[in-house]
């Protein structure tokens, strides 16, 4: 290749090293650790003031692990409380979040029972913990120890299905500590969700004429009757047809692919890999029963801090049209509903550039109208980031 021609790629940016130029290699990763290398090299913190950590910390009596990144630490804290139970979102968060980290420090966390805090622990020790009581009782203590931690007298809390029940007690008990609550697959009225997702999947069932789906869901009706727990090799069966017809995430046929991309976190060794399905279904034998009969409709009516709903149009998983029901109810400082019209109940995964929008567009400004307040109060002088 001639001089003058290796200058003007390398003007336009091309690559000239001479492994790219060596078509006789095989193209790279070859292994998993290849793989995370590139993801972590391609999403490295570098700002001044940045803050990309990844550690235990001493929750309820056990280490739980976070991740906690962003590209300056005057941002505010956006805490991501994932769904599940067991449905760890940090192992996926590189895929979807690298945006977030501009405008928030972003801490993702593996709750009791779930994911890398799984692994780190006994798990016959920390069963008889594994109560709903605990797991909000843990999400308060993350939330202190982040305030604590970073100084900040309130941050926001997302929570993602099982995660908006964690996130939502959290917002109804210290709205104080909230600039705002967001709810992402919010869960509402869950008999109710159920009972609505498996019709879905029946009615899919019926309009392709699928034999199999119809008699197999038939045969676990009538389904998430009143409010006795559902058992669970009827939710699996619900569910799977839930799935094949776009009801978790639109136009696909489950979370394949999200199960597949968490072999590419940088934050797990392969031994967290391996045991992402054995801890989420220790995590579901111990909170799905009492995630299913939730009726936050009734329980919860008015927020003191605001909220925000992101709901994917087609969430058959836990049921969208009665998230929108429950936001026009309940009572809150203010308000706002984002609908994302291609996705069902993964809207991060599914419009990661709507999401990204939306929480700058909606979710940043209410620190920003925090501080003002706080300013105008004389907590903080003028000048304060």
């Amino acid at each position: 290749m001639r001089p003058g021609l290796l200058s003007l790629i390398a003007a336009f940016g091309l690559c000239v090293s001479a492994s790219c130029l060596r078509a006789e290699e095989p193209p790279s990763p070859s292994s998993r650790a290849e793989a995370v290398k590139i993801i972590a090299d391609m999403r490295r913190i570098v700002t001044p003031d940045g803050v990309e950590r990844h550690e235990k910390v001493r929750i309820g009596g056990i280490d739980q692990w976070v991740s906690i990144r962003g590209n300056d630490r005057r941002n505010p804290i956006l805490l991501m409380v994932h769904g599940g139970p067991g449905w760890v979102s940090m192992p996926t968060s590189w895929y979807f979040q690298r945006g977030w980290e501009e405008y928030f420090t972003v801490v993702q966390w593996d709750q009791r029972g779930a994911g890398s805090t799984y692994a780190a622990n006994d798990p016959a020790a920390v069963a008889p913990t594994i109560t709903p009581e605990r797991m909000v009782a843990d999400t308060e203590e993350m939330v202190g120890w982040l305030r604590k931690e970073f100084g900040k007298e309130k941050i926001f809390v997302l929570g993602h299905s099982w995660g908006s029940y964690l996130g939502l007690e959290v917002a109804r008990r210290h709205p104080n500590w909230l600039y705002a609550y967001i709810g992402i697959g919010q869960m509402t009225n869950m008999p109710e969700s159920e009972r609505q997702g498996w019709q879905f999947a029946m009615e899919e069932a019926r309009k392709a004429g699928n034999a199999e789906a119809i008699k197999e869901l038939e045969s676990i009706a009538p389904y998430a009757k009143g409010t006795t727990p559902v058992p669970l090799t009827s939710l699996m069966i619900q569910r799977k047809w839930l799935n094949q017809y776009g009801g978790m995430v639109y136009r696909r046929t489950g979370g394949q692919a999200e199960s597949a991309a968490m072999a590419l976190s940088p934050e797990y060794t392969d031994r967290d890999v391996a045991l992402i399905g054995e801890a989420s279904g220790y995590s579901l034998d111990k909170l799905l029963s009492h995630a299913l009969t939730l009726n936050l409709s009734d329980s919860v009516k008015r927020l003191d801090c605001p909220l925000i709903l992101f709901l994917g149009r087609h969430d058959h998983n836990v049921s969208s049209s009665l998230g929108e029901a429950w936001f026009q109810k309940v009572q809150a400082p203010s308000k706002r509903l984002v609908w994302f019209e291609n996705s069902a109940h993964e809207v991060m995964n599914e419009e990661p550039g709507k999401t990204l929008i939306s929480l700058v567009q909606y979710v940043r400004p209410l620190a920003n109208e925090s501080l003002d307040e706080a300013k105008a109060r004389g907590v903080l002088k003028a000048g304060s980031p």
